[in-house]
């Protein structure tokens, strides 16, 4: 066989002079034009293994050992001046978010023009170069090199990002998490543009996601990562249908269904172990379910198990066909019915009704739509309703004026019986009434709780304002209990938390003052499958307790577990709404339909067709030259 592309072997990454493990023996290789997948649970070493890639390791690491190959030239090691010649030609990177790639003083023309190599063009050629790179991914209004980054939507914002990696025509392009922070249809867009620009390149490409979904539907192989090591090496077929490794099985069963409501989500219980606490051991063995005394002896290797297909699990030939037959069983479950009895909640009137809301803000030109232009929305008692739509749909605005945070400029909000389409026009009772009854947990928890106080402080002063004020002490420990954390996490602060529990915390908060509504704003959008498996399943266990959720997302295999009611909102405008399960599987307006089709399926012909600009419903947003405001 010919030399791979790139051929990382035995990588093993220290932080601290070396007394901190980071990376234990990563191994794996890309071929040109090949696309491989590289995915895992946060903390399992896949962005670090990016970074020693590019040669971008962050000041007090080093690697212990290993080789890292581009096109037989090794990096590891390598100099400074060697390294800054080989990004940008030998491996362009695209991140997660743009705005870490794009300075915010400079015009996204000046991105690239600043990028492209060095004496090829001429002052005079530059403009028509920097246009044609543009349109290659997909922007062809002139206007766009002339704005800032600030000024585009988040996938005009990636796509310029990306046409700025690709300016110095690399060999190796790592996309980092490219569309986590992206709605479905742009997400599907860029991954569609990705395809295409790597085949007509014959561009190797290394795609880091805890989507497991688009992973398939990219990849031709797929690494999986755990605690700095690889546990699984498979394609994407084989991964899906005969998973051999407990942790791989893990992640896919905790994949929200698409098609059905499930029964139960499965997260896979704990957290991702430090990579220097597991040397010693298989590092799945505290949270596998298969584990025996013989995978405490010593950490397994990557071996073949199948054509195509290494595990590093060493019970694997005893437990291959349950592996096999769990997997099976999850793609067959039937779906269970989306019924507030089983809640053991009596449907009522109107809990939370939003009639004709308006919410303009300064337009620059006059055929700029509003926010929200005229928008109704109920949240019956004894269910739950999901707000979903593209970003710069109306999803948030809507649920900051519910909040107080906006004021609507036409229309009216009425909770329980309550106007509160103006929170400055009710008095001190009415306001510490609806404070109560209206919560909300956004995307990112760590950004909404004090990092200096401990999470006994931070509930304590929660439950001081709600029913439990006279024993706010005892109230912690119920509140911990109700998210399923241990009562001693009381003592940490929200640095000592993962993120899937920094999120339970939030929600404990918010649970703190007994609220009739909560408002769920992309609550699991930034976390890792597993992680967000479990805060879905404690956000359903709350609704027995008379909380109604109105649960903002952009992932409609979430909405369809999470909701009784759906709302589609396309700029501002509801297009469509129903019952959950009837829209999403019976769409009636176009709309609709592309969002669906934008759900990756974990096929590889999903982004055959219809995936770029020019599809029904995809088609890029006229509002990405003007910004998005929601």
């Amino acid at each position: 066989m010919s030399e791979p592309l790139l051929r990382v072997d035995g990588l093993r990454l220290a932080a601290a002079s070396g007394t901190r493990l980071i990376l234990d023996d990563i191994s794996l290789r890309v071929e040109a034009g090949e696309t491989v997948g590289l995915v895992g649970e946060s903390g399992s070493g896949k962005s670090m293994t990016a970074r020693a890639v590019a040669g971008l390791l962050p000041e007090g690491v080093s690697a212990l050992r290993g080789s890292i190959l581009l096109e037989g030239r090794e990096l590891l090691g390598a100099p400074e001046r060697q390294l800054r010649k080989v990004r940008g030609g030998g491996v362009g990177a695209l991140l997660q978010d743009p705005f870490t790639m794009l300075n915010p003083l400079l015009k996204s023309g000046q991105h690239i023009s600043e990028t492209l190599p060095a004496g090829l063009y001429s002052r005079s050629d530059v403009p028509a170069e920097v246009a044609r790179r543009l349109a290659e991914v997909g922007i062809t209004q002139p206007a766009v090199a002339g704005r800032y980054p600030f000024e585009l939507s988040g996938g005009m914002r990636q796509r310029v990002a990306l046409a700025a990696a690709l300016a110095k025509d690399p060999r190796l392009l790592i996309a980092d998490e490219p569309t986590t922070a992206l709605d479905a249809t742009t997400q599907r867009q860029i991954l569609a543009l990705l395809r295409r620009l790597q085949t007509e390149r014959c561009m190797g490409l290394l795609l880091i996601t805890h989507d497991l979904r688009a992973a398939f539907s990219m990849c031709d192989r797929v690494y999986v990562a755990y605690a700095g090591s690889i546990v699984e090496e498979a394609t994407p077929p084989a991964l899906r249908e005969a998973p051999s490794h407990p942790y791989t099985l893990g992640l896919l069963r905790a994949e929200p269904a698409a098609d059905r409501r499930q029964a139960r989500i499965e997260g896979i219980p704990g957290r991702v172990p430090r990579a220097d606490d597991v040397t010693r051991e298989c590092p799945f063995a505290d949270r596998c379910p298969h584990a025996r005394d013989v995978c405490r002896d010593g950490q397994p290797p990557l071996v073949p198990v199948r054509e195509l297909q290494s595990s590093a699990c060493r019970r694997f030939p005893d437990i291959a066909g349950e592996l096999v037959a769990k997997s099976n069983a999850a793609e067959a479950a039937e779906p269970v019915e989306s019924s507030p009895a089983e809640r053991q909640q009596t449907v009522g009137g109107d809990l939370l009704t939003v009639r004709g809301l308006v919410k303009s803000y300064g337009r620059r030109r006059s055929d700029d739509p509003p926010a929200l232009g005229g928008v109704d929305v109920r949240l019956q008692r004894g269910r739950s309703t999901g707000l979903v739509g593209e970003s710069g749909s109306g999803k948030t605005t809507l649920a900051r004026c519910v909040l107080g945070l906006e004021t609507p400029s036409e229309g009216t909000i009425m909770l329980d019986g309550l106007d509160v389409s103006r929170y400055d026009r009710l008095d001190r009772r009415q306001l510490r009434q609806v404070r109560r009854a209206v919560q909300c947990v956004f995307q990112d928890p760590y950004s909404s709780l004090n990092p200096a106080h401990s999470i006994g402080f931070i509930l304590t002063e929660a439950a001081r304002l709600g029913p439990a004020a006279s024993n706010p002490g005892t109230e912690v420990d119920r509140l911990l209990d109700l998210v399923g954390l241990p009562r001693n996490y009381g003592q940490r602060r929200p640095a000592a938390l993962s993120g899937g529990e920094r999120q339970r915390v939030a929600i404990a908060r918010a649970l703190a003052l007994s609220p009739q509504v909560l408002v769920c704003d992309e609550p699991v959008a930034a976390l890792d499958v597993s992680v967000q498996a479990q805060v879905l399943e404690v956000l359903r266990s709350v609704t027995t307790l008379g909380v109604h959720l109105l649960f903002i997302t952009h992932d409609l295999a979430v909405v369809r577990q999470m909701t009784d009611d759906i709302v589609v909102l396309e700029r501002g405008l509801v297009v469509e709404s129903g019952p959950t399960e009837r829209v999403l599987d019976d769409p009636q307006h176009p709309y609709t339909r592309a969002l669906l089709a934008a759900v990756p399926t974990g096929q590889p012909d999903w982004l055959a067709t219809g995936a770029e600009d020019g599809a029904p419903g995809i088609a890029m947003p006229a509002r990405a030259l003007a910004g998005e405001r929601s």
